[in-house]
Parts: C-alpha cells; sequence; structure tokens
C-alpha cells in the first residue's frame, strides 16, 4: 500500500505553551507533573515511554516500555535481564527515554545511565504483579526464538502447575532497570512548527534550564 498524500498530512498544534517560569526547579518533579495530568487527561498508558539503548553491534534500538517509578533516584521500569534491551543495558548502560502524549502535544526526553534496582525492590513490585504476568515471566524466554506459540503456551502451564498452592516467586533473571538522568527536554507543541523547547542539564547541585530553538 502507497501513502501518496503523506507529503501534506500534518497537524497545527496549539493546546497550549511552556516557559521557564511554568516549570517546577527540579526536572523529576515537573515530569511528575505531567505524568499526572496525562493520567487525568485520560491518555492511554500515560506512564509508556520509548527506551532506546545501544546493542552489541552498536545499532540504537527502541521498544514501549512502561514507568513504574519516579522519583529523584530517578525513573524505574522492569523487564526480563536476558531480554534484548536487558542484555544491551548491562553491555553499554546509556539510554534514552522518550514520553509523547499525542493528544496534549507533548514530550518529554531523557538521556541517563541505566542500573539495576535492588533485589529487595524487584521482589517487592513482582509481588504486586498480577499472578499470570507472575507467571508469564518465568515461562518466557524474552527475545529467544519460538518454534511455535504453543511452545510459549506449555511453558505457562508447566510453571502454572509448578506454583500451584504457593507464591510465585520472583524469577533471579527478572527485575529493575533505574535510569539515572543527566538530561531533560519537555517539549510542548506550538503552531506553525514554533514548538517550546526547555531542557534541564545536571549541575553539580542543581538543574540548569535552558530553551532551545525549535
Amino acid at each position: 500500500m502507497e501513502f501518496k498524500d503523506i507529503s501534506t498530512d500534518r497537524i497545527d498544534y496549539g493546546q497550549g505553551k511552556l516557559d521557564i517560569s511554568d516549570l517546577a526547579l527540579n526536572p523529576i518533579d515537573q515530569l511528575a507533573k505531567w505524568l499526572e495530568q496525562a493520567k487525568q487527561f485520560g491518555a492511554r498508558d500515560y506512564n509508556a515511554f520509548i527506551l532506546g539503548t545501544l546493542d552489541e553491534d552498536g545499532y540504537p534500538t527502541t521498544r514501549v516500555v512502561l514507568l513504574r517509578d519516579c522519583q529523584d533516584a530517578g525513573l524505574t521500569f522492569y523487564t526480563n535481564y536476558e531480554s534484548d534491551k536487558g542484555r544491551a543495558m548491562e553491555g553499554h548502560n546509556k539510554v534514552s527515554a522518550n514520553f509523547f502524549w499525542a493528544d496534549m502535544e507533548r514530550q518529554v526526553r531523557v538521556l541517563g545511565q541505566a542500573q539495576r534496582v535492588s533485589e529487595i525492590e524487584s521482589d517487592e513490585y513482582f509481588a504486586s504483579r498480577p499472578r499470570e504476568s507472575q507467571i508469564g515471566a518465568w515461562a518466557s524466554q524474552q527475545s529467544r526464538a519460538l518454534s511455535d506459540r504453543s511452545e510459549l503456551e506449555e511453558a505457562v502451564k508447566a510453571f502454572t502447575k509448578e506454583f500451584e498452592g504457593r507464591e510465585v516467586t520472583r524469577p533471579p533473571h527478572w527485575g529493575g532497570f533505574r535510569i539515572v538522568p543527566h538530561t531533560f527536554e519537555f517539549w510542548q507543541g506550538r503552531s506553525s512548527r514554533l514548538h517550546d523547547r526547555l531542557v534541564y542539564s545536571k549541575a553539580a547541585n542543581h538543574w540548569d534550564i535552558t530553551r532551545l530553538n525549535p
């Protein structure tokens, strides 16, 4: 299928504006504010972001993950440590995160370094997950090839039976990563592509804020 008119498809943004005076001194607080506003707005998967990593050949790769904690220490999400993204972060911990709320005409870009969270934090979060998701963490050898979907379904049945009548413990290959950020960019769409772009850069004991050209 060919998109013959894709070159002319565009939306002129105009829902809001963003000034330095609107921003919190700490970008984590500002991100938390925008997350809450996206939740109240009704944005689907408001806490989803695109995680960017580098693979072993140096290629940037991206995928959507869910933010599970937003604290001064950083941005936390969970995954299989043996997945493509898990192995990529273990080998090269510089990462990016990109939040985009299309209907609010907002975007946040984050640069930082990924590090594993503590075993205790991973245990606590895993215990809060639905039981079916806990079983899935055991059954799925994430990012590995499957001969057929039935292979995965049989693994789910096997682990369901193994944990029948007892708590599902966290697999040793599954847990959290925290992005320790050093740069945030808050973007608000504006008319005629003259967007607002405000960047936080980590200084010694504070954050500097700079406005960029759109």
